[in-house]
């Protein structure tokens, strides 16, 4: 069993000029309840689009059931 369901390291995402998402790192284990909190504008849902394969991440990596996002 993978020690780490979500892996993320350094996770980073630019819109040109912008940047949205910056050096994000976290890890879930398996069976963890996992809440992802944060104030408007903070990027939150920036992440979870690139968690899930909808934007691919300027920089960094994030692992999924042991499957990189990109």
């Amino acid at each position: 069993m993978l020690e780490n369901i979500i892996e993320v390291k350094n996770l980073t995402r630019n819109f040109k000029d912008f940047t949205a998402v910056r050096d994000v790192t976290f890890s879930v284990k398996p069976g963890e309840v996992f809440g992802f909190l944060g104030p408007n504008g903070a990027g939150k849902t920036t992440t979870i689009k690139m968690l899930a394969t909808l934007l691919k991440p300027t920089s960094g990596e994030a692992m999924i059931a042991g499957h990189s996002v990109i």
